[in-house]
């Protein structure tokens, strides 16, 4: 989440007028993230989040995020659908932007996740997968591994502007990543950024999963390696949690067996993982405007954990 575009008072006022959810209280710009503009909205009724939809997103991409958050909502998943309007309309406009006012869920997302919390959200992603299995829509991932390359590509030399020899280095996995990219793995409609923050927790249990802006549908067990590689590390990507690795698989298989082959090509899904991580980090390190309200993420946490998970190919053994 982040604020990308400003708002004022008076055109969020005359937006919630489309709705039956009372009147402005009080807005407040969130800065977490990097996708979309998001501010957290009380009115004289509830507490909503105000979702901009920026340039990454793109508008036809709406409808399949909007879709599976209903799907899950009416499978007794704790997700956020967005709130219709007096039409029944999800999608709007706002300050030349898609935008939707989207049900506030209540929880925290964890800075260091312990086994337990662990085990409950990969837990979740487990009931997520079972959930879908009729979901009907399918969308391709905008980040998947055809994408990787040409991103690096356009970067070139300027990645070495973070850190000498950063682009060889990143060139260098990705050709191994993508000799042995499995292409005979179950699809299904996934997360596929599903890391702590998007993940809302009261004590171990979860209380919500947010933030679909990447879902798609793609290899089932590279979500599964996507939350491996966020949740086992510190935020630097240097120290790594063999306790909450394990409680992740254990949960995960709880409510969601891994196949034979799943298992076998966690490793490379992983590497594949830090790769795209970094490569986006990258890009929005180089591309983010000064003035904009948001938290850039470093792109050199994912080179750790890509150096890690090269150290270990037997991690997930």
């Amino acid at each position: 989440m982040a604020v990308y575009t400003q708002v004022s008072a008076e055109a969020l006022a005359a937006f919630l007028a489309r709705y039956d959810v009372g009147e402005l209280i009080s807005a407040k710009g969130i800065a977490e993230g990097v996708e979309n503009s998001n501010y957290l909205v009380d009115t004289t009724r509830a507490r909503f989040i105000l979702t901009l939809y920026e340039k990454r997103v793109a508008a036809d991409d709406l409808p399949f995020f909007m879709a599976l958050l209903d799907h899950l909502a009416a499978r007794g998943m704790a997700v956020p659908p967005a709130i219709k309007d007096r039409g029944g309309i999800e999608i709007q406009e706002l300050a030349g932007r898609p935008a939707c006012l989207i049900k506030f869920l209540t929880g925290v997302s964890v800075s260091h996740p312990t086994p337990a919390q662990a085990h409950a959200a990969a837990r979740a992603m487990g009931e997520m997968h079972a959930a879908v299995s009729d979901f009907p829509l399918q969308r391709a991932n905008s980040m998947g591994h055809t994408t990787w390359r040409p991103l690096l590509e356009r970067m070139g030399r300027d990645m070495d502007t973070i850190r000498p020899g950063l682009y060889d280095r990143v060139d260098a996995a990705l050709a191994a990543v993508e000799a042995a990219w499995p292409t005979d793995l179950p699809v299904c409609a996934i997360h596929a950024d599903l890391f702590p923050d998007n993940v809302l927790m009261l004590g171990d249990a979860v209380t919500g999963l947010i933030d679909f802006y990447f879902a798609c549908t793609d290899v089932r067990a590279y979500d599964v390696a996507v939350m491996h590689s966020s949740w086992t590390f510190d935020a630097h990507g240097r120290n790594h949690d063999a306790a909450v690795g394990a409680a992740l698989l254990a949960g995960y298989t709880e409510r969601f067996a891994l196949s034979s082959a799943e298992r076998v090509a966690l490793p490379v899904l992983a590497r594949g993982a830090c790769v795209r991580f970094l490569l986006s980090r990258a890009w929005d390190w180089l591309h983010t405007p000064a003035d904009a309200l948001v938290m850039r993420k470093d792109p050199l946490a994912y080179l750790n954990r890509l150096d890690w998970y090269d150290a270990h190919p037997d991690a997930f053994a």
